[in-house]
């Protein structure tokens, strides 16, 4: 990999957005470190010491490894705990199954994305250059973390639900930050929702093409032809 989970977790706990917001991410400034999202257990079995929420990022960074090279149903609880150095019975500490890790996993990548992408898009001058380099940052993520892909179109047919909220946190964000843009006159008139799902769509063959499938082309390049192509249907 390009960069190790460590990596990526650390850049990606610096993420910030700034009043203009990241595709998915929240408007204000995200906070500086990395924590496993609140749905990653049970709301009975959500860690509350520091402790326990380190050895639930290790379970979850250990899960992408598993799932991400054997698939769901190759993948195995047991190898999960011995990728992330713990018990076996810690496992249901904190999980009730192999599925719902799984769904927490979904959950997780996707906050880890959007917090990468957040980083890199603030201080954007305006919604295209927000496309630009968002689309440069989600191109150099799925690199480092070319799991991500398989588990998340995994998810469709194990986990149809995630699958869907997944993308749907995305569209959400991009729909309330098109919304915004046109409000400022940054783009043209038109539907943000539809608008919002064909980016979505643009990034995920994008990313699939160029990172998945590899290309050492830079991402800046890849992601600069794409945005011309996006600011010619964009631009008011």
């Amino acid at each position: 990999m390009a960069r190790t989970n460590e990596a990526v977790r650390q850049a990606a706990g610096d993420a910030g957005a700034d009043a203009r917001g990241a595709d998915g991410a929240p408007e204000e400034r995200a906070g500086t470190e990395v924590k496993p999202t609140e749905a990653a257990a049970g709301a009975d079995k959500t860690p509350r010491t520091e402790r326990g929420k380190r050895t639930l990022r290790k379970l979850l960074d250990a899960a992408a490894l598993e799932f991400g090279e054997r698939g769901f149903h190759e993948a195995s609880v047991s190898g999960i705990t011995q990728r992330a150095a713990v018990a076996l019975g810690t496992f249901y500490t904190y999980f009730d199954s192999k599925e719902s890790l799984f769904r927490a996993l979904v959950e997780d990548m996707g906050a880890l994305t959007r917090r990468w992408i957040a980083e890199r898009v603030a201080g954007a001058p305006d919604r295209l250059t927000a496309e630009r380099l968002g689309l440069e940052a989600f191109i150099e993520f799925v690199r480092g973390h070319r799991n991500l892909y398989r588990i998340v179109m995994e998810a469709q047919f194990v986990a149809e639900d995630a699958y869907r909220r997944y993308y749907q946190v995305f569209a959400d964000g991009y729909i309330n930050n098109l919304e915004s843009a046109r409000k400022r006159g940054e783009i043209r008139e038109g539907d943000v929702e539809v608008r919002a799902w064909a980016l979505i769509g643009i990034s995920v063959f994008i990313g699939q093409r160029y990172a998945v499938w590899g290309d050492d082309r830079p991402a800046a390049d890849i992601a600069a032809e794409a945005a011309d192509f996006i600011g010619r249907g964009l631009k008011p």
